[in-house]
């Protein structure tokens, strides 16, 4: 005799599709949340390390902006100290030229010429003094040009008395380094 299952086999076939659906849809969720717990994992791990490289990056960038404000204080102490040593070196080179230049001037003065004053601006040298005669002031102008220590002496004023004879004269020369000393003070520097 044929068989004949009554049972309602379709309900039965769809309530194991089911449930095997559920079970794969259980298995995927299950592994998608895996995937998405593990990339943002990984993306934490490599924002956590982009952070502590950049925090490494910072304390270096402020050890290299100290060191160059460092740098930079050096630097402004050798511009100080350099400043420093040539005007030490402009003082001493002109220390000889101070007593030359008074020697020169007692040898060039003539009888009969005195100074009064004497100012100096940098190399510019400036008198005033009184001379028995105008011949007298000519002849100092003369002897001051012919030194190796003066150049270009001029006179400003030159003024008689009626009375007495004596001129009253104003003289501007420049001061210059003789050749022969010029030799000494390179010597000095070494």
């Amino acid at each position: 005799m044929a068989k004949i299952n009554l049972l309602p086999w379709r309900e039965e076939e769809r309530r194991v599709k089911a449930k095997e659906f559920g079970i794969s849809a259980l298995v995927t969720a299950l592994l998608g949340a895996g995937v998405v717990f593990a990339g943002t994992r990984i993306a934490a791990d490599k924002i956590e390390y982009q952070e502590a490289r950049n925090i490494y990056m910072q304390r270096e960038v402020d050890k290299l902006k100290a060191e160059l404000k460092e740098i930079e204080e050096l630097e402004s102490t050798k511009a100080n100290l350099l400043a420093r040593m040539d005007i030490i070196q402009e003082l001493q080179t002109k220390r000889p030229q101070v007593v030359h230049t008074f020697q020169e001037l007692a040898q060039r003065i003539p009888d009969g010429v005195y100074l009064l004053s004497m100012k100096q601006d940098k190399d510019r040298l400036a008198f005033e003094g009184r001379a028995d005669s105008n011949a007298r002031v000519s002849t100092l102008m003369r002897n001051l040009d012919a030194s190796d220590w003066f150049k270009q002496p001029g006179l400003e004023v030159i003024q008689s008395a009626k009375d007495s004879g004596i001129s009253t004269f104003k003289l501007r020369l420049s001061q210059s380094v003789a050749p022969a000393d010029q030799n000494q003070l390179a010597t000095i520097d070494e």
